[in-house]
C-alpha cells in the first residue's frame, strides 16, 4: 500500500511538474488548472503514503534521510499549494515543484526498512523538533522559489523587456510580500525547532547545547533568518536584497540537510 501511494505520488508530481513548466511558455487558464489538481491529489497520494508508512513502523518516518527527503517534499507541496490558493500564483509552481520532485525521487533511491528506534529517538520532544523543523524549512524553499521569480521580473522591468514570461509572473510588489510572509512563519517555527531540539538534547545528553555541528549549523541558519527578519522589518532590506539573502539563506539550508548524513535529530 505504501509503495503504491508512493509511485502514484511520483507519477502524480511529475506530471504536475510538466505542466507547471508548460505553464511559463504557454497562456492556459485550464493547462494552469489541472495542473494545480494534480499536484492537490499528488499531495493527498504522499500524504496517506506517509501515513500508512508510520502506522506500519510505529513511528513517524523522520528518522534517516530517505524518509526526511519523502517528507520535506510533502510539506514544500503543501506549503505551495497554501500560498498558491492565497495570493494566486500558479507560476510559482514552475519554480518550486520541481525541487520537490527531485527530492522524492532522491528518497525513492535510497534504502531504508523498519526497524527499532534507538531510546534517544523515543522522545515526544524529538518528534516534535522534527516537525517543526521541516515545516519551517519548507517555508524557506518556497520563499527562494519567490526570491528567483522576484530577480527574474526585475530583471525584465529594468532592461525593458516585456515578453510572454514577463506577463505570466507576479508584480514585484505580490512576491516580495509572498517571501516576508513566508519568512514571518517560517523563523518562529525554526525558532520553536531549535528551543525543543535543546529539550531533547537535553534528555539525551544532559545538556541543553553540546555544539555538535548539527546544533551549531542550526544556528547558523537561525541568524541567518534572523538577520534577514530584523533587515527587512527596521532597516528596510525590501526587494533585491531581501530576495538575494532569502536564496543565500535556503542554499545554507539544503548544505546543512544535506550534509547530515544519518538522521535529522538536528
Amino acid at each position: 500500500m505504501t509503495h503504491t501511494f508512493f509511485f502514484l505520488t511520483v507519477v502524480l508530481y511529475g506530471g504536475a511538474t510538466a505542466a507547471y513548466l508548460a505553464c511559463l511558455v504557454l497562456t492556459s487558464p485550464r493547462l494552469t488548472l489541472w495542473a494545480g489538481r494534480v499536484l492537490t491529489v499528488g499531495f493527498i497520494a504522499h500524504l496517506l503514503s506517509t501515513i500508512h508508512l508510520a502506522s506500519r513502523m510505529k513511528y513517524f518516518p523522520l528518522t534517516n534521510m530517505q524518509e526526511s527527503l519523502s517528507f520535506f517534499s510533502l510539506a514544500i507541496v503543501g506549503g505551495f499549494i497554501y500560498f498558491e490558493r492565497k495570493y494566486k500564483v500558479a507560476t510559482l509552481g514552475s519554480f518550486v515543484i520541481p525541487a520537490a520532485l527531485i527530492m522524492l525521487i532522491a528518497s525513492s533511491s535510497l534504502h531504508s526498512e523498519a526497524r527499532q528506534l534507538p531510546p534517544i529517538l523515543q522522545s515526544n520532544w524529538f518528534w516534535f523538533h522534527a516537525l517543526l523543523a521541516f515545516v519551517s524549512y519548507a517555508c524557506f524553499a518556497i520563499a527562494a522559489g519567490v526570491a528567483v521569480m522576484y530577480l527574474i521580473q526585475r530583471y525584465f522591468l529594468k532592461k525593458k523587456h516585456f515578453g510572454a514570461l514577463f506577463q505570466k509572473l507576479p508584480s514585484l510588489e505580490t512576491m516580495d510580500e509572498i517571501n516576508y510572509r513566508c519568512l514571518a512563519i517560517g523563523f518562529p517555527l525554526l525558532t520553536f525547532a531549535i528551543i525543543s531540539g535543546s529539550i531533547w538534547s537535553e534528555q539525551a545528553s544532559g545538556s541543553y547545547w553540546v555544539w555538535d555541528h548539527k546544533q551549531t549549523w542550526s544556528l547558523i541558519i537561525w541568524l541567518i533568518y534572523a538577520a534577514l527578519l530584523h533587515g527587512r522589518l527596521t532597516i528596510g532590506w525590501r526587494g533585491k536584497k531581501a530576495a538575494i539573502l532569502s536564496i543565500l539563506g535556503f542554499i545554507v539550508v539544503l548544505v546543512t540537510f544535506l550534509g547530515m548524513k544519518h538522521s535529522i535529530t538536528w
